[in-house]
């Protein structure tokens, strides 16, 4: 069964690296409507509003999902798909706020905040 996906994008903003603890968060966008988490929700630990949070595992701190623009999607960090996903990252967005220290090395187009669109 194919996947949902929207969206991708590598996201630099301080929040999404201190939330994951790396230079940046590979995640892909889908409706809320259409995500599914199957198991583990008494497992969460949610940060945030119904319309805006970042649920993390109780067990190990890990982030799990977003809640984002307005209660509409659901950012899914790349890293925690068991399966390979129908999507990759297309651009690299809130780079004016990157770690200093990272250097960007694909050809992927940059934005200093979210993208255009």
């Amino acid at each position: 069964m194919a996947d949902e996906f929207e969206y991708s994008a590598y996201c630099h903003c301080s929040n999404c690296r201190r939330t994951t603890g790396s230079a940046f968060k590979p995640f892909a966008g889908i409706r809320r409507a259409n995500f599914k988490l199957v198991r583990g929700l008494t497992c969460l630990l949610v940060f945030g509003e119904e319309n805006g949070n970042d649920s993390h595992c109780k067990l190990c701190g890990s982030l799990v999902f977003s809640v984002v623009r307005d209660g509409v999607y659901t950012h899914v960090p790349m890293g925690t798909l068991v399966d390979d996903p129908t999507i990759r990252p297309t651009k690299h967005i809130f780079v004016g706020s990157k770690a200093p220290w990272y250097v960007i090395t694909d050809d992927l187009p940059q934005y200093a905040e979210h993208a255009p669109g």
